[in-house]
């Protein structure tokens, strides 16, 4: 694409990623559009599990004597996991499935602190016991399985692109060739990008909220990740961003736990099957990544894989 250096184009794009920022944020000046997402009044109320023991997981075992439930999420994905900076509340979907979990497990989801953890950090930050459970775009593969344990899958998803709205030239992962496409490094998703798509020009970054906004300021040409992350941010700003093509792979989202702790993995898929089977499941998707106007689908089959 033919880029424009004079100034004023220059002046529509700074202020153009200056907006988006301020909506990713949650903030802005009297009178700036509302912010669009999940409201508190909408959301499922979980009843907490009396009486629930699990002696037979050190995790759980840790978090009963804390008091309260330590979870691994992320902080800059619409609709899925987004940090408000001027509240400190967590939100989106991935934060509901935390949410319901802790709920299942005996902890009111009221008492659970939330910690933002990076794409490339969230196996370490298992393995070390920063956090009890991960719940954040986490895909579930074979290698993973064999540094953490997964519970779920709880949605599929799929790789697509994101791309400004006045893109022509990519309708999909074939018309790659010499763009540069931004990911999270670590990431699934980035990991194919070099797999499959060799002739793109690959940029990283820790976050996706950077690379939306280098996507505005036509750092990049396109940033490629799960369908469901895409959708959010072009939802927040639909006039500047699209989602373009059919998703090109399965991305089963799975709950991350410590790869030795199968008893709060079991527990945990069991909750899950119970939360889809009351309706909590629906109305937390209906209340957060159904904003972007996708209804929700049918939740994944359980995979119950042995112990380790």
């Amino acid at each position: 694409m033919k880029r424009t250096h004079g100034a004023r184009p220059r002046a529509r794009l700074l202020l153009l990623a200056a907006a988006l920022l301020a909506l990713l944020a949650g903030c802005g000046k009297e009178g700036s559009p509302p912010v669009k997402g999940p409201q508190p009044e909408d959301l499922p109320v979980y009843k907490v599990a009396t009486g629930f023991e699990l002696p037979q997981s050190r995790t759980w075992e840790r978090a009963k004597r804390r008091g309260r439930l330590v979870v691994g999420v992320k902080e800059d994905q619409p609709y899925l996991g987004e940090k408000d900076p001027a509240s400190g509340r967590y939100s989106g979907f991935d934060v509901e499935i935390a949410k319901m979990m802790a709920a299942s497990l005996g902890f009111d989801p009221k008492t659970t602190e939330f910690k933002t953890i990076a794409s490339a950090n969230r196996e370490t930050a298992l393995q070390n016991g920063q956090i009890d459970y991960y719940v954040g775009t986490y895909t579930i593969n074979d290698n993973r399985k064999k540094q953490v344990g997964f519970a779920g899958p709880y949605f599929m998803a799929g790789q697509s692109l994101l791309v400004r709205k006045n893109e022509k030239d990519i309708k999909g992962p074939g018309d790659l060739a010499g763009k540069k496409v931004c990911s999270a490094a670590g990431s699934t998703p980035y990991q194919r990008l070099q797999r499959e798509y060799p002739q793109a020009v690959l940029v990283a970054y820790d976050t996706y909220s950077v690379c939306v906004d280098n996507l505005l300021t036509y750092q990049v040409d396109a940033v490629s990740t799960d369908d469901s992350i895409l959708l959010g941010y072009a939802a927040k700003v639909p006039d500047e961003l699209k989602v373009v093509g059919a998703p090109f792979s399965k991305e089963p989202y799975g709950i991350g736990v410590p790869r030795s702790d199968d008893a709060l993995r079991f527990a945990l898929d069991d909750a899950l099957e119970e939360q889809e089977k009351n309706g909590n499941w629906k109305k937390a998707y209906e209340a957060t990544l159904g904003l972007s106007g996708v209804p929700a689908p049918k939740p994944p089959a359980i995979d119950r894989y042995p112990a380790s």
